[in-house]
């Protein structure tokens, strides 16, 4: 800042005694005056006479050392400080028309003008908390890639498994949910080893609550990673999906990863009454804390496509809508929520997700319950494709789709994005706080 000397028109008509009170403060020809003379002598003497004020955006204005009352004094005097003049109206494009105001009483844009403001009224947030990361495991010592789901792996439950967990909680997500790769030599049409003790999942519990005890494991309680025929249930000799025979396996898989460790068990077979049964067969083992998400509204979607290749679980046979939902059909999801509500479930989930917008607000209307949504292998590898392809901006997109899905109603989303999705939230908070600091 450069030095000047005390010659202000604008304190033309003010006494000597009155110059003595008021130096220091700004006046319009861009002379700050640093003190009043009625302050401490050793001012003066340190020789902080006069100085102009810099233009820099962000340099701040310095006190003066004023109190309260020699501020006032000098406002009345009518020698305010000065602050910047009122802004010039920016000029409309040459050829603009010229026409009158709308006669508008509300004008909904002047709460969207500024990312100030819209980020004060924004209804919906999105967390990293927010997310369940669904993983694939696998016997295997390597990573191995998923051709349909770019980024995807079948992880190695002791190592490649690990380090992802990692990842995800160095940036907030601190929930998964575990999908099987199980060996063939292990499946059979009861799907037994769903509920071996020493299997795949049970033991990747137990790693993964060794090494973190407070991540959240959510599994899947289905048999079609087990069974030969490849469907959620046990098969008649006549292709019928036996519910109440299933649904006994269903138990016994449920018990087995909650004596594991995990902390939410979620069928996702959609057998009649299993919700019940599993809620009755944890209690009975001292499991009462151990959560269930059902897969309430669970459809019979062809975006599915990607996930089956992921786990080579595609039915043998035929398809699997005797027992999953029809797209069609929007009333029937409430049918699914009553029971499931009855029956003791925690969570209520809808699968897939952005296609099922409706159903996912439909269950968040009617049910106090948490509203979880599943973005599923089809919604993710079509993101990615399109972003490959350069068709669309993949970030973008995938950030403005799991927002949707919580504005819908899901208050947890998996997505296979979790990651992903995660760091670029992480960043965002970065680059505000960074913000913040410079403007301190």
């Amino acid at each position: 800042m450069a030095s000047g000397v005390l010659n202000s028109p604008g304190l033309a008509g003010v006494g000597v005694a009155d110059l003595q009170r008021y130096v220091g403060l700004k006046h319009s020809s861009g002379v700050a005056l640093c003190f009043p003379r009625n302050a401490k002598a050793s001012r003066l003497r340190r020789g902080l006479i006069v100085s102009i004020a810099g233009d820099k955006q962000n340099e701040s204005i310095k006190k003066l050392g004023l109190s309260d009352a020699e501020c006032e004094a000098a406002v009345v005097a009518g020698n305010a400080p000065e602050a910047p003049p009122v802004p010039p109206k920016p000029a409309a494009p040459v050829g603009t028309p010229v026409v009158s105001s709308l006669p508008l009483s509300r004008r909904p844009r002047r709460n969207r003008r500024s990312p100030a403001l819209r980020a004060a009224f924004q209804e919906t947030s999105l967390s990293p908390a927010n997310f369940v990361y669904p993983l694939f495991i696998h016997e295997g010592e390597e990573d191995t890639p998923i051709g349909a789901m770019p980024g995807c792996y079948r992880l190695g439950w002791r190592h490649g498994l690990v380090e992802e967990v990692a990842k995800a909680r160095d940036v907030g997500v601190n929930s998964i949910v575990l999908f099987p790769k199980v060996p063939d030599g292990l499946k059979s049409p009861t799907g037994d080893e769903a509920y071996n003790d020493n299997g795949l999942v049970p033991r990747t519990i137990r790693l993964l609550k060794d090494r973190y005890p407070d991540l959240v494991i959510y599994t899947d309680v289905a048999l079609d990673p087990y069974s030969s025929d490849g469907h959620d249930g046990i098969v008649r000799e006549d292709g019928v999906i036996m519910n109440d025979e299933t649904v006994h396996q269903l138990c016994k898989q449920a018990v087995s990863q909650a004596r594991a460790g995990a902390d939410v068990v979620s069928p996702s077979d959609m057998m009649d009454g299993r919700v019940g049964a599993i809620r009755a067969a944890l209690d009975a083992e001292g499991f009462q804390h151990v959560s269930i998400m059902s897969y309430t509204a669970k459809y019979a979607s062809s975006f599915y496509g990607p996930f089956r290749e992921a786990l080579d679980s595609n039915p043998r046979f035929g398809d699997k809508k005797t027992y999953q939902m029809n797209p069609a059909n929007y009333r029937e999801a409430l049918v699914e929520t009553r029971e499931d509500e009855a029956e003791g479930a925690d969570i209520l989930l809808v699968k897939p997700g952005l296609p099922y917008l409706d159903i996912i607000r439909l269950l968040r209307d009617n049910s106090p319950l948490p509203i979880a949504a599943y973005q599923v292998s089809g919604e993710y590898s079509m993101i990615k494709a399109g972003g490959v392809l350069k068709m669309i901006d993949e970030e973008r997109v995938m950030m403005e789709s799991l927002m949707c899905l919580r504005r819908g109603g899901a208050d947890i989303i998996l997505t296979y994005f979790a990651l992903q999705a995660a760091r670029v939230l992480c960043g965002e908070k970065s680059k505000l706080r960074t913000r913040l600091l410079l403007n301190d």
